[in-house]
């Protein structure tokens, strides 16, 4: 079955994605490249915009390098990690 998925659900639906792979591992935006095919950009925009729906996510510097570090999910905010987790699998198929 093929739905047709608006912009703005993708955009909400990659960022519930982002938030949950960084939630679960350590990753720069290589690793999240390397891991979701997303190209630079669109990581940077999605991680930037994810106080926009109440998530908070901060860069941990681990050396002197400017890019040298992880990213951290500090508080879902009004999201639900487990919600997100349980449906992580139909979250990955709308964002194909």
């Amino acid at each position: 079955m093929d739905i047709e998925v608006s912009k703005q659900k993708k955009a909400f639906l990659r960022k519930l994605y982002l938030a949950h792979t960084i939630d679960s591992d350590q990753h720069n935006l290589l690793s999240l490249n390397k891991l979701t095919g997303m190209p630079r950009r669109t990581l940077q925009d999605s991680i930037a915009a994810l106080s926009d729906i109440g998530v908070e996510c901060q860069f941990i510097q681990d050396g002197e390098r400017n890019n040298s570090g992880h990213y951290k999910i500090s508080s879902w905010g009004p999201i639900s990690s487990a919600w997100v987790d349980t449906h992580l699998d139909e979250i990955t198929k709308l964002l194909a």
